[in-house]
Parts: structure tokens; sequence; C-alpha cells
């Protein structure tokens, strides 16, 4: 690695303060075109005149209008296969819900839903086994998303702030929509009944929703009281975590709003 003097340095931003190109101050002062623009930048950015993009605004921090609908469609999402992290050297965390590679719509829906929430932040697609990890950086994460901490969700309380709490009233099909797509399906049930003394196989739709955080689970039944949708409680295998929808006129509730992964 070659080490440039301060007098170099000094000369060249002298000549760069003074509209030289970076090309001709490189080739008239024998030094790489990388170091003369990174002087330049370095330079700028000390006086205050560094061109980079400002941070972001924020809904809760400076007042920007948010996307309710996708809020709380993403919401759904992240109290489900979502989490935030901050990797060690990482200046800006990232939020990241956990798609299965079967589901490419839902990848679209959740892609769209972070672009919508986020529409100044780039988002992007992480390949991993089995799956994809939608992904995007914001400063502002913990300001969206105040449910994150340490450890696993089913291992904290999960309480929605009364501002959150106001937008999932006003848009509970969104929060319904991402709480089934990560944690939930819609499949066919079937059970056996005397048709005429003949038994006979008998096939019926049903929600199931999945989910160890009993905080999450009554966010879930709660929001399904206040739209009139019928449900109970599934314990399967000596586990109460699962939600049943079966009633026919809840189904088609949970039809005309939700539907099935795709």
């Amino acid at each position: 690695m070659i080490f440039h003097g301060t007098a170099i340095r000094q000369r060249a931003l002298t000549l760069l303060r003074g509209g030289t190109k970076n090309a001709d101050v490189a080739r008239l002062l024998n030094v790489p075109h990388g170091t003369v623009g990174y002087w330049l930048h370095m330079d700028r950015a000390k006086r205050g005149e560094c061109p980079g993009r400002p941070d972001p605004e924020c809904p809760r921090c400076d007042g920007r209008r948010l996307d309710e609908a996708a809020y709380s469609y993403l919401l759904g999402l992240y109290l489900g296969d979502g989490h935030i992290i901050q990797y060690s050297g990482h200046r800006v965390p990232s939020l990241m819900i956990t798609c299965a590679e079967s589901w490419p719509g839902l990848m679209d829906a959740c892609e769209q839903a972070m672009r919508d929430v986020f529409p100044e932040n780039s988002v992007c697609r992480v390949r991993r086994t089995g799956c994809r990890n939608i992904k995007l950086y914001s400063n502002h994460l913990w300001c969206m998303f105040p449910q994150h901490g340490t450890g696993k969700k089913h291992q904290r309380r999960i309480v929605l702030e009364p501002w959150q709490q106001e937008i999932v009233d006003a848009q509970p099909w969104g929060f319904i929509r991402g709480l089934i797509h990560s944690d939930g399906c819609r499949n066919i049930n079937w059970t056996t009944r005397l048709v005429g003394g003949e038994r006979k196989r008998y096939e019926y739709p049903r929600y199931w929703f999945t989910n160890v955080s009993d905080d999450i689970r009554k966010l879930y039944t709660d929001t399904l009281d206040k739209l009139g949708v019928e449900w109970k409680h599934c314990t399967r295998h000596g586990s109460p975590y699962n939600i049943s929808v079966a009633r026919k006129a809840s189904v088609a509730l949970m039809d005309t709003h939700v539907g099935p992964k795709y």
C-alpha cells in the first residue's frame, strides 16, 4: 500500500476545491483515481457538503403518512414469521420476513407491503434453503415494531401500542390476513357421518392459525371476535396452540377477505 503525505493530499484538495476534475488531479499528482475521490468525499463530509441521501422520514418520528392497510398486513406477518436484527458492525437494523418458496404470491405480497410502509427504503430477497427472507434496512424499525425485544416472541409479552391497535381496528382484515399468511393456512378437513344408514365421508374447508405465543393468539382471536368470525381452540398432541375457524358462515367471511395462500 502506498501512503501519500499530507502535502500531496492538501495540494490535491486545493486543486479539487478550485474545480479541477478528479482524473486530472490524479494524473497530475500520480495518485490513484480512487484515492482522490476518497479525499474529496471526506473533505466535503467534514464541511457538511456531502451529497448523501438523508435518512427516510418515519411516520412515528416525523409524521410521514403511513399506508395503514399495508402496515396492518405487515404487522401480522412480523408477529408470525418476522424478526428484527442488527448484526455486529452494521449501522442499520434489518427487518426480515421468512416466506416459504412454495408461496410465491405471498412473497410478492410481503415485498409490496414493505415497499408501501417504507417507500424510501430498498427491499431485497435473500435465498435460503426452502424459503426466502424478504428484507429491508431502516433506522426506524424500532419505532414501527415496538414489539421487538430479546428472545423469542412467545417468551416475552406481546402487546400492541394504542396507535397500533387503532390501525388494526381500522384495518382488521389486513391484520388477520398477515397472521394467516405467516402462521396459518386454509385446508380441507374431513369427517364421516351416517347418511341413510351408510357412513359417508364429509369434507369441509377450515382455517387454522397456530402460534406458541398466548399473546399473539389472543390478538388474533380478539380481532376475529370484532369481525364476527366464530372460532375455537383446538388442542393437538397436548398443545393448545391451534385456533380453528370451521363454521360455514365464518369460513365464507375468511374466504372473502383472506383466502388460501398461493
